[in-house]
């Protein structure tokens, strides 16, 4: 009798776990993150029936998810991260991860539209443009054969810009097959690119198409207003004919306009220097005359 209720137990527990995904801390999920190619996350709490019905689609596609993509599926409760990929959301918040870039599930909690979008988008959406391959990737001062192009300006140590990076993805998943999408480097590969489009704060938006340019102005950073943007609002904006690359002395001004934004002492500190020097040259000139 001892031996069925041993096996009965042991029965009990295999069986819920597998109708549950594995629960994973905030730790374990960093290294999952750092480790694994490819990781499905589920953002949840407790007591939230949105989450329950997510995890439940998620428990019936974990098979197909596993043979098709080779994803390991997990969930974590409560957890801080839940902001860097979803700001302004609440949980269940579902995000999948290639090599470690970050996509937000948008969608219904449909089995078919979650398979869909994570079988369709394996890898990264949104390509990286340097100075060296904006113009001939892009083709933005021509208008010419590669298509339309949305482009976000960001740098590394923008807070802001890492929590909309599983945005962008989303967003780059819902467009890829009408408009390119990118990331341009404001502070170091795509410095001098950012310069030409006077970009100084970011993150910056903007939507390339037949020579001109289009900024995203609006306030809302969700996937919504940025496809329904690239799509069709973008008509509504005023556009700028996309300017050719500055000369190297346009590029100066520009780039010594970029270091008093970003580092204001410069010309506090500059313009003392500069009274102190003509405070000397007065005293001076007074001296000489007594």
């Amino acid at each position: 009798m001892s031996y069925l209720i041993f096996a009965i137990l042991i029965f009990g527990i295999f069986d819920s776990t597998l109708g549950n995904l594995e629960a994973v801390k905030d730790d374990e999920l960093v290294e999952l993150i750092r480790n694994e190619k490819y990781l499905i996350v589920l953002f949840t709490q407790k007591n939230c029936e949105e989450c329950s019905n997510l995890e439940n689609e998620l428990i019936g596609l974990r098979e197909v998810l596993v043979e098709e993509i080779d994803a390991w599926v997990v969930k974590v409760e409560n957890s801080q991260m839940t902001r860097l990929y979803s700001p302004g959301s609440v949980e269940p918040v579902l995000v999948f991860f290639r090599h470690g870039i970050p996509l937000l599930y948008h969608g219904e909690p449909n089995e078919e539209e979650i398979l869909q979008m994570f079988t369709a988008n394996k890898e990264p959406v949104s390509k990286e443009l340097t100075d060296e391959t904006f113009e001939h990737l892009t083709q933005a001062g021509t208008g010419a054969t590669t298509g339309d192009w949305f482009v976000m300006f960001y740098t590394s140590d923008c807070i802001e810009c890492q929590r909309l990076q599983a945005i962008w993805e989303a967003v780059g998943a819902k467009i890829k097959s009408r408009t390119n999408i990118a990331r341009v480097n404001r502070a170091t590969t795509g410095a001098a690119t950012a310069r030409r489009f006077n970009i100084y704060e970011v993150p910056a938006f903007v939507f390339f198409r037949l020579g001109k340019m289009y900024r995203y102005n609006f306030g809302e950073l969700d996937v919504d207003s940025l496809v329904t943007f690239a799509q069709n609002s973008y008509r509504h904006m005023k556009h700028e004919s996309v300017p050719t690359p500055k000369t190297p002395f346009d590029d100066l001004i520009a780039l010594i306009i970029v270091y008093l934004k970003d580092y204001p002492w410069l010309w506090q500190a500059g313009l003392g220097i500069f009274c102190i020097i003509v405070l000397e040259i007065l005293r001076r000139i007074v001296m000489s005359r007594r």
